[in-house]
């Protein structure tokens, strides 16, 4: 009840207001994240290691995304897993989830600071590193490498703290070692005169505070409880936290690619220009962490938005959807509009903020921001697009917008156009990305909103019935595919005299919820290439969980015959459940699909296994178990058989157990 109440809360209150209560909070987080990222650089760059350290630290950047890469992955993928284990009341895995993580996570960082001691030169070299700055990315990157397990932990932690229903302990932890980090900086640097060593230890005593209050948060968290056993690998389990942290990694990765490309270019054509290799390469990655300021009040806001777009999004309310978009929009307009003005009109001003070593690199950096930056407006709008498309269901959407700018057009740019115009080719390569970027966001979006317009109302209210029943047997049918499932449920229910649901249950859900029938349909049947990223995002998460909530009042009334959405798993505690699957040889699926849809035997094959796939992957996600083993259900039975003789198969074992 209190859940249904806080979704009309979503649907009804103004949409600016729900904008401050779930946006602030996001861009708040998300900015001091980046003060890590930026502080050390303000630092060095007033010291007397100027643009050399700062390049040195620039190399280094992109190494320690790598492996925030794996940690954001584990740690995201483990609190999607926490959240969906929450809705479905299940508390003994998710220990298991959390303490798999963290022994993953550590292994990886201990092979990852080997992989960097070993090859600690080469990896320099090859992220940008010149003859001149090697002795001071060396220098720091030493420190940074040492402390990778607890700065890959800490992050992995933190986000699994935010999912157990506790982000202001997760920020707050965040904002302690970045609070320390700053203190620090100025005292190694200029008063112990430690250098670039001094900004390396005050970053990584600032990530071991963090990681401290992580740990201190874990012997009082609200969910789970870590054991002995929670450290066993569970390959299976282990296996879905990875499917629902992977776009976290893809994205990471990608700025890699991009950071790993633009530095090699730098280094190559900074040689040839009068500015030389570490000049560029220092500029670059202020401007880089100064952009990610920018872009990260517009990425707080968007993730803000999430939980108004899904909502309405699946309550088929499209002009809210809409408002909500074009409210979003404005500001992202706004904050770009802003943005531009400084990096354009007066650019010193943040530049000077990182040191001014003179006018060579002044020249540059103005250089640099006033090109490289030019349609940061356009970079604003896509990031803000690429996850309203995930926030709505269409993560394919998503990664095409975001995908698009940064690797399909960004890095051939920047390998591409450096031939004809030299370093400045580099810094070109970005606005021409986003003036290319912003044309396909804007034809998805405006793709996207024809289709909702075409999208008709499609709840029928008769099927919208929960029939009372004599209590008894509680029957979940899962099924293949073209095995005649849904039909054998329906002669079963006859048969016993009993109600049947199948189409049933989407319409009680789109009654019930306000959600699109047609929306809730294909919650277990969709062909979305990205299934399993599609299951986790923000609109599925309310369907799944008003679904499961249905099936459960439809049980309680007595009993019935329920076809599919995993039914027998959400009603895994009722004692008088009789789990059944139905399968088939494959031909045999073949021919009925033939019949049942016109199909060639080509496309009945690829619908076969296309809706196989999807019911598989879809039962996984709800319940961490696989689709089709014997040992989850009461019985598995052929029906090559013929659907009456399954059925009456069927019937007897039921008027048997009942004996």
């Amino acid at each position: 009840m209190e859940n249904q109440e806080n979704n009309k809360y979503l649907g009804q209150e103004k949409i600016s207001k729900l904008l401050l209560k779930f946006s602030i909070p996001c861009i708040l987080s998300l900015l001091i994240s980046s003060l890590y990222n930026i502080v050390d650089q303000i630092f060095i760059g007033n010291s007397e290691l100027g643009y050399l350290g700062n390049a040195a630290t620039t190399v280094v950047f992109p190494i320690t995304i790598i492996a925030v890469a794996f940690a954001w992955c584990f740690g995201d993928g483990t609190a999607a897993f926490l959240s969906l284990c929450q809705g479905r009341k299940d508390t003994k895995n998710v220990h298991k989830a959390v303490g798999n993580s963290i022994l993953v996570t550590l292994i990886i960082s201990i092979i990852f600071v080997i992989i960097g001691f070993l090859f600690m030169d080469k990896i320099l070299y090859l992220f940008g590193a010149s003859d001149t700055s090697i002795i001071l990315a060396r220098d720091y990157f030493k420190i940074i490498l040492a402390a990778i397990p607890v700065y890959m932990l800490g992050n992995m932690m933190n986000a699994v703290i935010r999912a157990d229903g506790s982000p202001a302990f997760s920020m707050a932890s965040t904002l302690i070692g970045a609070i320390i980090n700053i203190i620090l900086d100025p005292i190694f640097i200029f008063g112990l005169k430690w250098g670039i060593k001094g900004a390396a230890w005050a970053t990584i005593i600032g990530q071991i505070a963090s990681f401290i209050i992580a740990i201190i948060y874990y012997f009082r968290s609200k969910t789970f409880r870590l054991k002995l056993d929670s450290f066993k690998i569970n390959t299976k389990l282990f296996s879905n936290v990875i499917k629902l942290g992977i776009s976290t990694f893809i994205t990471q990765m990608s700025i890699v690619i991009i950071s790993l490309v633009c530095n090699i270019m730098l280094a190559r054509y900074g040689v040839k220009s009068k500015y030389g290799a570490d000049i560029p390469i220092a500029v670059i990655g202020i401007s880089m962490k100064v952009f990610t300021i920018v872009i990260n009040i517009v990425v707080g806001l968007i993730l803000g938005a999430q939980p108004i777009l899904g909502y309405n999004y699946g309550s088929n309310n499209y002009d809210r959807v809409k408002k909500t978009l074009k409210k979003v929009l404005q500001i992202t307009v706004i904050v770009g509009i802003v943005a531009t003005l400084i990096f354009e009109l007066c650019p010193q001003i943040v530049i000077k903020m990182f040191g001014t070593e003179s006018d060579l690199y002044m020249e540059f950096a103005t250089m640099t921001f006033r090109i490289f930056l030019m349609f940061i407006i356009f970079t604003c709008i896509i990031k803000m697009s690429s996850i309203f498309f995930q926030a709505v269901g269409s993560p394919l959407k998503s990664s095409i917008v975001s995908l698009s700018r940064d690797i399909v057009c960004f890095v051939p740019l920047v390998i591409i156009l450096p031939n004809y115009m030299g370093i400045k080719g580099i810094l070109y390569a970005a606005p021409v990305a986003d003036f290319v970027g912003i044309i396909i966001t804007i034809i998805l979006i405006i793709n996207f909103f024809k289709h909702l317009d075409s999208k008709k109302e499609l709840v029928n209210d008769s099927d919208a019935v929960i029939k009372k029943s004599s209590s008894g047997v509680i029957i979940t049918i899962s099924r293949e595919h073209g095995s005649q499932g849904k039909y054998i449920g329906e002669l079963v229910a006859k048969k016993l005299g009993i109600p049947y649901y199948y189409k049933e249950v989407t319409a009680l859900v789109a009654s019930k919820s306000g959600l699109d029938k047609e929306f809730v349909s294909k919650l277990n049947d969709s062909s979305n290439i990205l299934h399993d990223l599609y299951l986790t995002t923000t609109p599925i998460k309310y369907a799944i969980e008003a679904q499961e909530k249905v099936i459960k009042e439809i049980a309680q009334n007595g009993s019935c015959v329920i076809v599919g959405r995993a039914a027998d798993y959400v009603l895994k505690d009722k004692e008088n459940l009789v789990k059944i699957f139905i399968y088939a040889p494959k031909d045999y699926r073949i021919t009925k699909v033939m019949e049942m849809y016109n199909d060639n035997k080509v496309s009945a094959k690829k619908n076969i296994e296309k809706s196989d796939k999807a019911r598989r992957s879809y039962y996984s996600i709800i319940s961490g178990k696989e689709w089709g083993n014997k040992e989850n259900y009461d019985l598995c039975i052929d029906s090559k058989l013929g659907t009456e003789k399954t059925a009456d198969i069927i019937v007897d074992y039921i008027k048997n157990i009942n004996k």
